[in-house]
C-alpha cells in the first residue's frame, strides 16, 4: 500500500481514516480507536494528513508530525 495523502475525521472515540495513493486512488478505508491511533500512525511511511481545525486537531497535529508526517488543517 502506497498511501501518499490521508483524510482524518476525528471524533470522539472512534476515528475516520482514508487514504489515497499518489493517483488519488482510495487505498484504504479504516476506523481507529483514540487509543490506538499514534501507534496506527506510527506504522505508517510519512505522508501528508488533512483534518478539520478542531478542539484535539492541534494534540494530534503534534503527535503526527513528531512521527514525521506532513500536518494540514483547515478551518470550515
Amino acid at each position: 500500500m502506497n498511501i501518499r495523502t490521508i483524510g482524518l475525521d476525528l471524533t470522539k472515540n472512534v476515528f475516520q481514516v482514508h487514504g489515497m495513493d499518489a493517483q488519488g486512488k482510495v487505498v484504504l478505508r479504516k476506523q481507529v480507536a483514540r487509543a490506538s491511533l499514534a501507534a496506527f500512525f506510527a506504522n505508517l511511511p510519512p505522508c501528508l494528513v488533512g483534518m478539520e481545525a478542531c478542539g484535539s486537531a492541534h494534540f494530534w497535529a503534534r503527535k503526527l508530525a513528531a512521527l514525521g508526517h506532513e500536518v494540514n488543517m483547515r478551518s470550515n
